[in-house]
């Protein structure tokens, strides 16, 4: 395939994307200046998108923007055919109900964990997260477990040195033998964890989701606040991830015995 791009068409994509993890809107100016553009291209590529309906001003504030209609009818087209939401929010609702904390379906994108399916947690303290959010891969459980799945050679292309293991808390990983380490462990015993690595309030145990193929497609996720975390409560954590992964993963068509 052609690696020739078009200009345009990237900077416009580059926009939108500046949109998923600022749902308040923005104004052009803010994108001009989060994506070095010129100001009068900025200005057409925003119209465009509007234009389109990609993007639409909020009534209150015109010259800011949201994400419009036909961004939502891409994302619904994207989990109508994956699935992996759909059948991921049923199996999670399981779990949150029996540990009741916050319960979280991740898909890998290169280096990061995405976030695709969250139930909350039924105390008054509860974790800040949203679906679409996305973090460093190694620095969550989830993370930790969809790199698991992966080769070697793909490891070493996605983390060619310490330099991309920027870490979030004192707690993450910021090295690759650790990582490689962690990474090894999560394979040999199916499932992975993390400890204040990507909020210093948190920790969190995932296990792996399967496709009929058996290929790790996603990852659920158990996220508890320190406050409640004890090495007797992760046990029952464990469990808890690892039946609700594997129902979520017979759903989607996966045997054990394959």
């Amino acid at each position: 395939m052609s690696r020739t791009t078009a200009p345009a068409l990237r900077r416009g994509l580059d926009i939108l994307e500046l949109f998923v993890d600022n749902s308040e809107g923005l104004r052009v100016p803010d994108i001009t200046q989060m994506l070095d553009l010129p100001r009068a291209s900025a200005h057409e590529l925003v119209a465009t998108l509007v234009d389109r309906g990609y993007l639409e001003p909020v009534p209150e504030a015109p010259n800011r923007f949201v994400l419009g209609v036909r961004a939502f009818r891409l994302g619904a087209a994207y989990e109508r055919d994956l699935d992996l939401a759909s059948v991921g929010r049923e199996s999670a609702r399981k779990v949150a109900s029996a540990c009741g904390e916050t319960v979280q379906i991740v898909i890998r994108d290169g280096s990061f964990a995405v976030f695709i399916v969250r139930i909350d947690s039924t105390h008054s303290f509860r974790l800040v997260s949203h679906v679409g959010s996305r973090l460093p891969a190694y620095c969550t459980a989830g993370g930790k477990v969809l790199l698991a799945s992966v080769s070697d050679g793909e490891l070493g292309s996605l983390f060619p040195s310490d330099d991309e293991l920027a870490p979030m808390t004192p707690d993450s990983i910021d090295n690759r033998q650790r990582l490689f380490a962690e990474l090894t462990t999560a394979r040999e015993r199916g499932w992975a964890e993390e400890n204040k690595e990507s909020n210093v309030d948190v920790a969190c145990v995932a296990a792996p989701v399967r496709d009929r193929s058996g290929t790790c497609v996603a990852a659920m996720s158990i996220s508890v606040p320190i406050m409640r975390w004890s090495d007797e409560g992760k046990d029952n954590y464990v469990r808890l991830v690892l039946d609700g992964a594997n129902e979520m993963s017979s759903k989607l068509g996966w045997l054990p015995s394959r």
